[in-house]
């Protein structure tokens, strides 16, 4: 049985490897055909533009493996038949399942290989390729940057400090700003529990303000609630949504347990991200018995076989980005939004597999 492993995930890594340098091949055509006149309007470098598609390419993998894992286990399993390989297993007394587990382990083990990627290599890579695309080509410069999850910003008139744990809503927790003088000293220090922006002024609630006298020294009035005009307004806040695609899943997860940030968007960006590389093995155990499937009523013909199979593995793909839209508006909870599919799926595909088998 060694043997039939080596051989079937050898086939399986032969069939991936070409779907997936066939896939980003066109990926990268399209972009690039996309973007070229983005860099000669902004009059950078096609060498820039080259350098810009070379870092894509981890993001390509990774976003285009669930979908490659699905085509190399249907191909591989496809050839198999056709060649009349899959019966002659069947003919020795060899389950179903027993013949495609090779496939779920090599699957499982390219699935892997994504997480690390995703991990160690995506973020930077993404950040490179966002600073050459939003800086340079765009010239949109981020105004504030995020760290630990705290948003920092230098207005005209001081630096702000805020979480703000829903980008879409102008509501701020842990608030402060602070402001110097010419010499970078001290001049006002305003922290409160929460800002809102309301009616063009700011309302702070449970702070304190602390501002420097005369002899250098600080007087300290504390508040409830206080009415406060800033020159910046809360759209001038730019922290760009695309940051977050440059953290890493550690990082992900860590800001989403941290209950002193409470930050939701990093919740439902570590559960998308890790879910989505994860989707790949479910879409293959359903893909497998409908293929299989179509191979006993309709031949051996993978021009039908290979449409179908991914037809309706797709709509599980289709289903699972839907759900991702309700976890954003809060309509589920992030943890069911992203692993509800892959539970449907997984159940779905065992059960053919099991009929199949039968």
């Amino acid at each position: 049985m060694k043997l039939l492993d080596r051989y079937l995930m050898a086939q399986f890594a032969k069939n991936l490897a070409l779907v997936i340098c066939s896939l980003i091949a066109i990926y990268l055509l399209v972009d690039f055909f996309e973007r070229v006149d983005n860099f000669l309007e902004s009059q950078k470098t096609i060498t820039l533009a080259v350098k810009y598609l070379l870092l894509k390419l981890p993001f390509m993998y990774v976003q285009l493996i669930p979908v490659c894992i699905l085509l190399a286990g249907i191909i591989t399993l496809g050839i198999l038949n056709q060649h009349f390989e899959f019966m002659a297993l069947m003919a020795s007394g060899i389950s179903v399942i027993r013949i495609i587990r090779p496939l779920l382990v090599a699957a499982a083990f390219f699935t892997l290989l994504t997480v690390a990627i995703g991990q160690w290599v995506l973020p930077a890579t993404s950040a490179a390729t966002n600073r050459i695309w939003y800086e340079e080509v765009n010239r949109q410069i981020p105004k504030g940057i995020i760290r630990d999850g705290r948003t920092y910003f230098r207005g005209t008139e001081g630096i702000f400090s805020f979480i703000r744990p829903n980008p879409l809503k102008n509501e701020f927790r842990n608030f402060s700003f602070a402001s110097y003088d010419v010499e970078h000293g001290l001049t006002t220090l305003l922290t409160a529990e929460s800002a809102t922006w309301e009616n063009g002024l700011w309302q702070l609630t449970n702070g304190q303000q602390k501002d420097r006298t005369d002899d250098n020294g600080f007087s300290v009035t504390l508040f409830k609630t206080l009415s406060r005009e800033f020159a910046e307004q809360p759209d001038e806040f730019f922290v760009p949504p695309y940051k977050i695609e440059e953290l890493s899943y550690t990082t992900l997860l860590r800001q989403a347990l941290d209950t002193k940030i409470s930050n939701h968007e990093s919740l439902i960006e570590f559960h998308r991200r890790f879910s989505y590389i994860l989707l790949g093995i479910p879409l293959l155990l359903l893909g497998i018995p409908v293929l299989l499937s179509v191979h006993k009523n309709r031949g051996r013909d993978l021009a039908l076989a290979i449409p179908v199979s991914c037809g309706m593995a797709f709509v599980a793909w289709g289903a699972w980005s839907a759900s991702q839209s309700l976890a954003k508006t809060a309509t589920l909870p992030p943890g069911i939004a992203s692993w509800s599919i892959h539970v449907l799926t997984i159940a779905l595909g065992c059960f053919l597999l099991k009929r199949h088998n039968q």
